[in-house]
């Protein structure tokens, strides 16, 4: 399947640069098994593989999903918690040229009935239950409206009657002289779609994103270099599979050789006790994980020393936040922007110094292209703040099955829209402004909630914050923070408003409003769920009887 945006001179253009080539993910994983036969590959709580048994599981996986007469560019569904399956069958369905799906775990009925049936997915791969919730009858209530699963495959020893065990299922498979040439002859080309992911879905349900082996390997080599990786190395997915932090581990790890360990599902005991356990020196991480790591009350009694960076993505990095990981972690913060939806990624690099990678997210890296545009789509001047477009090899091939969202988010020469503000400073950094949809327009004067946020982060009762804007007949929007205490610390309005007043920021910026929460919201499992935020303050406003108007979809 060819990738809606790929056109014959976009692939000539960058395979004569050499920034594409025939080569795609599970050629390296063939790769290792022949170079580091024996070295760890993959491993989490349940197991462990080297690359050869590795390369001999995945390549029964492929055989297995051909024989269970799963056509090439059929979709296969995996909902899983972060095992060495979802690494694998990543794999194993490029080779059986099947297109690979991970959604989060956290998705339930609605979302997965939307999401299976959009897909045409003709299988899922699942958990038979997992923390106390049923996969399986999920699944199993759902298909009667889903002609087109026709198998549910589950990992695991516990297997219902109506399942397919799949380990059961490659065990049956014998491989033999045969099975080389039958993979050979359905691996997906390194120009063709093999992944599809899928958007946060904060603004609605999800839209699917579609990337070629040969895009996932310039962000993976643009990564391995970054990060210097060798097969020395061992990198931590403590983040879910769809999202963006991972990427070192799914596509930087593969190309160096180094192994993948993974962190099922995130909570900050299991991550400390995974670094200091595998000896872990590359983590990749969301911010939202940072924070929760260092609030854990043991987290001096870990051994960290083997960390050489922290790869940090898939929200803004304050710079309160990154210093403090930076001292007590011992290592830099490698602070990242990408988004699921384009695959461009900019970065700050090792030798940056602390403040460009804690201030800024740095410079484009994996031949990622960047321009900063104003509403007309005109380049701003330097020190302006734009909205950040994105291009290059590393690229997105679009939204899957809907031309049209492509092209509205595309730009016909191949620029992405980001929906995010930003500015490059004297030296080319990219400084993160806030997401387009998030700015607030007080009165007709512009607040970017990033910069308040990270000011109210330095406060030494905060734990967390999130400013959204909520609806004003006056003003048309005032901002409100809410803010998580720091554990034993109370926080008040006046607390902040004097906090903020003391940094001499125009007095527009400050938020009218102070609600205390237990824990900021997130969507994927990594960044601030701002539209529940939203959601929440503008039915508080209703429930006290305040004339507002509606909610302004962002």
């Amino acid at each position: 399947m060819q990738p809606t945006r790929y056109t014959p001179e976009l692939i000539e253009k960058y395979s004569n640069k050499g920034l594409w080539d025939s080569l795609t993910l599970s050629h390296y994983w063939d790769i290792n098994a022949e170079k580091y036969p024996e070295q760890e590959a993959v491993v989490d709580s349940r197991g462990r593989f080297t690359w050869r048994q590795a390369k001999d599981w995945i390549d029964r996986a492929a055989l297995s999903m051909i024989d269970l007469g799963i056509g090439r560019d059929e979709v296969v569904a995996i909902q899983l918690p972060n095992f060495n399956e979802l690494a694998m069958l990543r794999v194993a369905l490029e080779k059986a040229g099947i297109l690979y799906s991970p959604l989060l775990r956290s998705l339930r009925q609605t979302e997965m009935e939307y999401i299976l049936r959009y897909l045409d997915a003709v299988a899922i791969v699942i958990p038979s239950r997992y923390a106390d919730f049923d996969h399986f009858k999920m699944v199993q209530d759902l298909k009667p409206k889903l002609p087109n699963l026709k198998h549910i495959l589950v990992v695991g020893d516990e297997v219902p009657d109506k399942a397919t065990r799949l380990n059961r299922l490659m065990r049956e498979k014998h491989l033999n002289t045969k099975s080389a040439g039958i993979l050979e002859s359905r691996r997906h080309k390194a120009t063709e779609v093999s992944l599809i992911g899928h958007t946060s879905g904060t603004t609605g349900m999800p839209k699917f994103v579609e990337f070629s082996p040969c895009a996932r390997l310039v962000a993976g080599h643009g990564i391995a270099r970054l990060c210097n990786l060798t097969n020395k190395d061992i990198v931590a997915a403590l983040g879910p599979a769809s999202g963006g932090p991972n990427n070192c581990g799914y596509f930087g790890a593969p190309v160096a050789g180094s192994k993948l360990t993974m962190l099922e599902v995130f909570q900050a005991k299991p991550a400390l006790e995974l670094i200091q356990k595998e000896r872990v020196t590359v983590a990749c991480v969301s911010p939202a994980h940072l924070a929760m790591m260092l609030a854990e009350p043991d987290f001096n009694q870990y051994n960290l020393k083997s960390l050489r960076f922290l790869f940090s993505a898939g929200a803004p990095l304050t710079y309160e936040l990154g210093r403090e990981s930076e001292q007590r972690f011992g290592c830099p913060v490698l602070n990242c922007l990408g988004a699921v939806d384009c695959g461009g990624l900019i970065s700050t690099y090792p030798d940056s110094t602390q403040d460009e990678r804690l201030l800024t997210v740095g410079k484009p890296f994996a031949s990622t292209e960047l321009k900063l545009v104003d509403e007309k789509g005109k380049e701003v001047a330097p020190g302006e703040v734009g909205e950040i477009l994105l291009g290059g090899p590393s690229c997105a091939g679009g939204y899957f099955k809907d031309p049209a969202a492509t092209w509205q988010s595309w730009t016909k020469d191949g620029w992405f829209k980001m929906g995010d503000l930003g500015r490059l400073d004297s030296k080319g950094n990219l400084v993160m402004v806030g997401r387009k949809k998030d700015l607030i327009i007080r009165g007709g004067q512009n607040i970017y909630p990033l910069e308040v946020e990270n000011l109210l982060h330095a406060h030494p009762k905060v734990a967390g914050v999130a400013i959204v804007g909520m609806p004003d007949t006056v003003m048309g929007e005032k901002a409100c923070a809410f803010v998580v205490p720091k554990p034993g610390q109370t926080f008040n309005f006046e607390d902040m408003i004097s906090f903020l007043k003391k940094q001499k920021i125009a007095s527009y910026k400050l938020p009218e409003r102070l609600e205390i929460i237990d824990k900021i919201p997130l969507a994927a499992e990594q960044k601030p769920d701002k539209k529940a935020l939203r959601a929440t303050i503008a039915e508080k406003l209703k429930a006290e009887g305040r004339d507002v108007p509606p909610i302004i979809a962002k």
